[in-house]
């Protein structure tokens, strides 16, 4: 019998805080160049970039100072013309919350925003002065997401259409980037695990996952799906133990699924409700983990789901109504996740304030350190090791299902 989520499980979802709303509106619902396809808080939480459509991006301070977020304006807010669809943003330098700041030299360096476009180009501007510092060419199709390794260096690392990861070392002028070549479909999204050793990477229409080593920039293994399916998107946890994929399958439904990444085995998977399995205009399009707390965040075309793992749960459920979401991410500090929509609105919502537990401390703090198979070699009793290594989590299917579903 497989566990379920269901809507009448989460209370009323009023949690709607803020909605900044674009300077343009599209003339028809859902038509191109119109989309918020990134949102991302700098690494302090100081900081909003807004991918707002038509080759624009804001950059915002945060909190929001104006009451009427619809027309939030503030002696800070910038704004930058890219003059391309912008697919991918991303603040650096990244820090950790795992390790010890005094070991990073992020200080050392003034917030950059990477901002990756629909002609192969990554501009990299700077965030206090809101200037074009230089631009990274190379990539020959849409850099479709970058991201920051989060160990305080200038690292950045692209995915794109052309079926290639790069790594750039921003810290060196001109410097070449390292190439990753191996799916033979467009590469959608990447995830850099915590300790900044492993690449995570999926594929449009690649039903396998490809992790490669950021300390070798080799290929290290497959995680592989027995069904054909769209990837859509990845996360590392706070920890590294956990690595979450979602994919969709445009006739079937979509899946979220949890895989160790350490031993390539799945742990669980959450998907679509069967009768919500045939409707093609609801894909999932992101996820995102909590930097604090055992928090998986999942962003359908319908609604925003955020699931307290450790409780096994949804603490959130919320309708986007028409707005189709297509991403999502967390402040950095908690408390707020911001979602980005097809007609080029953000949506700020507050997250359910959640202590972790003591036990769960424990074992980030553990995980982040060591991998799957040194904890298995550790002489504890099976009940811990499980705990330790998120074999607790049931292995049969977490089916979410919703009573308003048709």
């Amino acid at each position: 019998m497989c566990s379920s989520f269901r809507g009448c499980s989460v209370k009323e979802p009023h949690d709607l805080i803020a909605e900044l709303k674009p300077a343009h509106h599209p003339r028809l619902y859902g038509s191109a160049g119109c989309e918020t396809w990134s949102v991302r808080f700098s690494p302090d939480g100081s900081s909003f970039a807004w991918s707002m459509g038509y080759g624009i991006v804001k950059l915002l301070s945060w909190p929001l100072t104006s009451e009427d977020s619809a027309k939030a304006v503030c002696s800070e807010e910038k704004t930058l013309n890219c003059k391309q669809t912008v697919w991918a943003l991303a603040f650096g330098p990244c820090l950790s919350t795992r390790v010890d700041a005094s070991h990073q030299n992020a200080h050392d360096h003034e917030l950059l925003l990477a901002i990756g476009l629909n002609n192969g180009v990554i501009q990299v501007w700077v965030v206090s002065s809101g200037n074009l510092r230089f631009t990274l060419t190379g990539h020959l199709a849409p850099v479709r997401d970058l991201v920051f390794t989060p160990n305080g260096s200038l690292t950045l690392v692209s995915a794109s259409r052309d079926k290639t990861l790069r790594i750039w070392d921003l810290a060196k002028k001109g410097a070449s980037p390292h190439v990753l070549r191996g799916p033979n479909y467009w590469v959608f999204r990447c995830s850099i695990s915590p300790d900044s050793s492993v690449i995570a990477s999926v594929c449009n229409l690649d039903s396998k996952v490809y992790l490669w080593s950021l300390r070798s920039y080799t290929f290290m293994r497959h995680l592989t799906y027995d069904h054909e399916r769209t990837m859509a998107s990845c996360d590392f946890s706070q920890d590294g133990a956990l690595l979450a994929i979602a994919s969709y399958h445009l006739t079937t439904g979509w899946w979220l699924d949890l895989w160790d990444p350490y031993t390539a085995d799945l742990l669980t998977r959450v998907e679509d409700c069967e009768l919500c399995a045939y409707r093609s205009d609801n894909l999932l399009t992101s996820l995102s983990f909590s930097p604090v707390g055992l928090l998986l965040a999942f962003k359908d075309y319908r609604a925003l789901r955020i699931w307290d793992m450790e409780q096994d749960k949804l603490v959130a459920d919320t309708d986007h109504n028409r707005a189709s979401g297509v991403c999502c991410a967390f402040h950095p500090h908690g408390g707020i996740i911001a979602t980005g929509c097809r007609d080029g609105h953000v949506k700020f919502w507050r997250v359910p304030h959640l202590i972790p537990s003591l036990k769960h401390l424990c074992r980030i703090a553990l995980r982040f350190s060591i991998s799957t198979y040194q904890v298995e070699a550790l002489p504890l009793p099976k009940k811990i090791l499980e705990y330790l290594t998120y074999r607790d989590v049931p292995k049969q299917k977490i089916v979410y299902c919703k009573e308003h579903c048709r």
